[in-house]
């Protein structure tokens, strides 16, 4: 299949509609600013509740009629303009492909090696975020605004947090029980020779320290003594860029410095830190969130959550030893051990946790809301910086495709680090009131993972898709979920080039993330929650039809509270949904006849953990027989604190082959 890189087949439509948009764009811009003015968010009424001289209210007053004489002036070209556009759109393509050619803009990100099914599997990370990238006015009554600049800084937060490099905590003695995951800063960069590491001294800030699990002593150091020897075979993907702590003790509380292993890149703590150094801070542009020191979520201040640690280089090359010690190359995350790893259900399976930033080596990500074109390109511009590949402006425009007139996209963005081979969208035709103007549908890929010795490919499947938002619609939303089974099989079969006989390609995974627009423990959602989908896809989060796991959160926060100084930065975020009283306060819970909408000061006892709408769903139906998916780690993020009214959400799927490693 070919993949659409212009939205239009030939230069002349396009600047055919270059030029349509263009005569409509000067009246959008200004009815947007317009409505903007007279829709404060919380953070702009705390800032004006401070100004004695009521200068905003002079300002609206004398820039209203201003917009008002502008507006009518552009009402006829505008007009013009959307005469031409609309029988456009039937020509229009349905997204629009992007792959960097530069390899160079990918700030050092490390490229992929083709996965050849050798070892015992390999793990892939999805990532699902609702961003709320619409027009100003609109984001408005979501209590965000600055819709360009916000656009901007979720990009370079999300590929910051993705391409940290990941480092593991070893922990020698059982009795050391207070090392946590926390952002310290000693610095490991590659200096003269070509497996030479210098190590730079810095602070530790400590957060919360970890649980010692002694049961898997065992076979956890059998296992570290081999990655520490680096012994044959062929090496871990996802570890290429992966660098080992080792924590021998501690001195009167403090963490010791890190001595590098010249063979494996590897540090052994050992001796006081030193005082840290100055970060490399980027202020960010966005008016809504103020950079606060201890704001780690973009990995742009002196202190990080306890899921990081400094800015990191390790592998071949020289580096400017002088660059290293005025700037951190790389923020980097700790995975830790599962012995280690603090867990509060030791029943469960896979690690989870609440994390400030996104997983460390991301490998796909769908987003949704991201309706503003202009934002949407200023986001694709920053995501490129770790995506190889991206899809975005998703979905069909005016009456093409659908049964309604739709005035703005599907809102759905695609990146991945691996290469597209196919793509499809499907537009819901069902969607009604307010939603009925956007072509909300889900877009359906096929990505290309490895290939085997025997030149198999190794494929897996990734569906991203937004169902109807209004409250009440059960019958519309369970009909989307109907259409978005028959597609998805459709377009499994429409591509799929195996037969069972003479396979010649392995599917590996099979993923749907998105924005679902209903929760599993509301009491008005139970036919979305008893959905035969529930029953091909497994949802990590889920015990049943309205029961969540008890370490589950809920993903819609609390618009009123996005501002709290308790809440607007990644860390703080992070602190207080960790606490049943912080998650009342600001995340938004199943909804009650009894209760009112907003949650913020409520102390009563509330169902489940908040209302979790955004979805990661996986299934082990369709895939390579020889294969077992299993979930290895789920992660509720807060490095999008005051951009966004919504938690994104992030699984680790380990795909195995049932071979030793070598």
């Amino acid at each position: 299949m070919v993949l659409y890189t212009s939205p239009f087949p030939n230069t002349f439509l396009s600047i055919l509609h270059s030029f349509s948009w263009g005569l409509i764009f000067p009246c959008y811009w200004l009815a947007d600013r317009l409505v903007a003015s007279f829709v404060p968010t919380t953070y702009e009424k705390r800032q004006r509740a401070d100004d004695p001289c009521y200068f905003h209210a002079l300002c609206i007053i004398i820039t209203t009629p201003i917009y008002l004489a502008l507006l009518v002036a552009s009402l006829p070209f505008a007009l013009i303009g959307f005469l031409l556009w609309s029988p456009l759109q039937s020509a229009r393509r349905p997204y629009i492909y992007s792959r960097l050619e530069d390899k160079s803009h990918a700030n050092g990100v490390a490229p992929l090696t083709e996965w050849k099914a050798a070892g015992s599997g390999k793990s892939f990370c999805f990532g699902s975020a609702n961003v709320c990238l619409l027009p100003d006015s609109l984001a408005r009554f979501n209590n965000v605004f600055n819709t360009q600049a916000r656009a901007k800084d979720i990009g370079r937060r999300i590929r910051n947090g993705a391409s940290r490099p990941q480092i593991k905590i070893y922990i020698d003695s059982p009795t050391n029980t207070s090392i946590s995951a926390t952002s310290f800063s000693s610095l490991v960069s590659p200096q003269g020779g070509d497996n030479t590491n210098r190590t730079v001294n810095a602070t530790i800030k400590r957060t919360t320290s970890m649980e010692y699990k002694g049961d898997n002593s065992g076979s956890n150091n059998s296992d570290e003594g081999k990655e520490e020897k680096g012994g044959a075979g062929e090496p871990n993907e996802e570890e290429e860029n992966t660098c080992i702590v080792r924590i021998n003790g501690e001195d009167n509380g403090h963490m010791s410095d890190t001595e590098p292993d010249p063979v494996n890149g590897q540090a052994h703590a050992s001796g006081p830190a030193e005082p840290s150094m100055e970060g490399d801070m980027e202020t960010s542009k966005t008016p809504n969130h103020k950079q606060k020191e201890g704001d780690s979520g973009s990995l742009d201040s002196y202190s990080a959550s306890r899921e990081s640690l400094v800015k990191v280089r390790v592998g071949d090359g020289t580096v400017d030893q002088s660059t290293v010690n005025n700037k951190f190359l790389y923020k980097a995350s700790i995975m830790k051990k599962t012995s280690v790893r603090k867990k509060k259900h030791t029943d469960e399976t896979f690690d989870h946790e609440i994390s400030a930033f996104f997983p460390a080596n991301l490998d796909f990500l769908c987003l949704q809301e991201v309706f503003d074109k202009r934002a949407a390109e200023k986001l694709k511009e920053q995501l490129h910086h770790y995506f190889e590949y991206i899809l975005y402006d998703v979905g069909v425009y005016s009456c093409h495709g659908c049964c309604s007139f739709k005035f703005v996209n599907s809102g759905l963005l695609f990146a991945s680090r691996y290469p597209v081979m196919d793509a499809a969208y499907h537009c819901y035709p069902n969607g009604r009131g307010m939603d009925s103007l956007a072509s909300k549908g889900a877009l359906f890929l096929k990505v290309q993972v490895g290939s085997t010795p025997q030149d198999q490919r190794i494929v897996g499947y990734i569906s991203c898709t937004h169902l109807q938002a209004i409250a009440g619609d059960t019958t519309v939303r369970c009909e989307q979920l109907d259409m978005l089974q028959l597609w998805l099989s459709e377009f499994r079969k429409s591509t799929s080039s195996s037969s069972t006989a003479n396979p010649e390609e392995l599917v590996a995974f099979d993923v749907i993330c998105g924005d679902l627009n209903f929760d599993n423990c509301s009491s008005e959602d139970k036919l979305e929650q008893q959905h035969s989908l529930f029953t091909h896809y497994k949802d990590p989060c889920r015990i049943g039809p309205g029961e969540d796991k008890p370490w589950a959160i809920g993903t819609l926060l609390d618009p009123e509270g996005l501002y709290d100084e308790e809440v607007c930065t990644p860390d703080n975020l992070q602190k207080v949904l960790e606490s049943e009283e912080g998650r009342k306060g600001y995340l938004v819970y199943p909804t009650s006849k009894n209760h009112s909408s907003s949650q913020k000061g409520r102390k009563a006892s509330l169902k489940g953990n908040g209302r979790r709408i955004d979805y990661m769903l996986y299934t082990e139906e369709g895939l390579y027989l020889e294969w077992k998916v299993e979930v290895e780690e789920f992660s509720f993020i807060t490095q999008l604190a005051g951009l966004t009214d919504h938690l994104p959400v992030a699984m680790r799927l380990m795909v195995s082959t049932g071979e030793d490693d070598p």
